[in-house]
């Protein structure tokens, strides 16, 4: 899976700074793609308020859980948005450190969950000093699936993770995987605003994808956002000076560019690439949204034997199911359940 710009008209290029200017209408919650032609670039750009602000706050992680889930959360966007199907991309991690698992999904075209199981103890024994992902994560591995609704046209890609960050996995992951160089930001804040902490993140993804075909080749995947037939040679990025000088501009960017609700992602962009020209085109929402629903809770059920149902049963004679993503609680009637499944009509 690759990462750049989808197949939209531009709207704003370097030559109108003012359509770059602060506090854009729905900025908030939304994916803008780029491109820089002339440094061979492509990319975008990822702005979360509210909707992650409600996958962290609903289930009360500690700030610095709250934190690594919303870089997964940003990261996830960065590179589900690209999928030109409607499927599903999903990151999920799993380790041996204080946060056992991550699993981010995002269902295209706009749809993010979001969720994280960590152990208090271990969380709280790490203090309150600034933490390094890898603090967090431990050793295991982080996994990259694209699920078009088909085993067929499943696709996983899997990093090892052994002390690096969300961000360097990410760009293992492209090295390994897609063989493009790619460079990738994130960062997330908690900002007081009317009064009251809102948590935000942000991302930066930008990819060096040439139209020069001596440094190309036909993809063997799915090749996503990046020019048909094109395709590196091999996992090492180039030393290509426009791709230096790309990499060079993004590493100049602050953590709070990236979270700063005054700053658009046209200005953050323009501030970066002005001198060479970077195109933005149509913005894409995202929307904190869950998929979990009675239906789907029953063919879960479904999977289990009898007896694995009767161990379901609480001591008060229901049994209670809480999605992980959503925390929204089924409460079901055994007998009914077992109607059900036996293919009986309920009442």
């Amino acid at each position: 899976m690759t990462s750049g710009t989808q197949s939209h008209s531009p709207s704003h290029s370097p030559s109108q700074p003012e359509n770059a200017g602060n506090g854009q209408a729905g900025a908030d919650d939304a994916v803008l793609p780029f491109a820089v032609e002339a440094l061979d670039v492509r990319g975008r750009v990822v702005r979360l308020g509210p909707a992650v602000d409600t996958i962290l706050r609903r289930h009360g992680y500690p700030d610095p859980v709250a934190r690594l889930l919303g870089e997964a959360a940003a990261l996830t966007v960065l590179l589900g948005s690209s999928l030109k199907f409607e499927g599903r991309f999903q990151l999920q991690t799993k380790t041996d450190g204080p946060v056992a698992m991550i699993v981010v999904d995002f269902e295209a075209p706009d749809r993010l969950r979001a969720t994280a199981r960590f152990d208090p103890a271990r969380v709280a024994a790490l203090g309150t000093g600034p933490l390094a992902d890898s603090d967090l994560i431990g050793t295991g591995h982080l996994a990259m699936t694209i699920d078009q609704g088909t085993a067929a046209s499943r696709y996983q890609g899997v990093v090892a993770l052994d002390g690096q960050s969300l961000e360097e996995a990410a760009y293992q992951y492209f090295r390994q995987s897609e063989q493009i160089p790619t460079q990738v930001r994130l960062a997330v804040a908690e900002a007081v605003e009317e009064g009251a902490g809102r948590w935000r993140a942000g991302g930066l993804l930008v990819q060096f994808l040439p139209q020069s075909v001596d440094r190309a080749r036909l993809a063997d995947l799915p090749p996503g956002d990046i020019p048909e037939g094109h395709r590196h040679l091999s996992g090492e990025a180039p030393e290509d000076d426009a791709w230096v000088e790309a990499r060079s501009l993004v590493a100049t960017i602050e953590d709070h560019e990236l979270v700063d609700p005054h700053v658009s992602s046209e200005r953050l962009l323009y501030r970066l690439f002005h001198q060479r020209g970077v195109r933005v085109f149509d913005r894409q929402p995202v929307r904190e949204t869950c998929r979990c629903s009675r239906e789907r809770v029953m063919g879960m059920i479904r999977s289990f034997s009898p007896q694995e149902r009767h161990d379901m049963v609480a001591d008060d004679g229901r049994i209670v199911i809480t999605c992980e993503f959503c925390s929204r609680r089924y409460d079901l009637d055994p007998q009914e359940v077992e109607a059900e499944v036996a293919g009986q009509p309920t009442q």
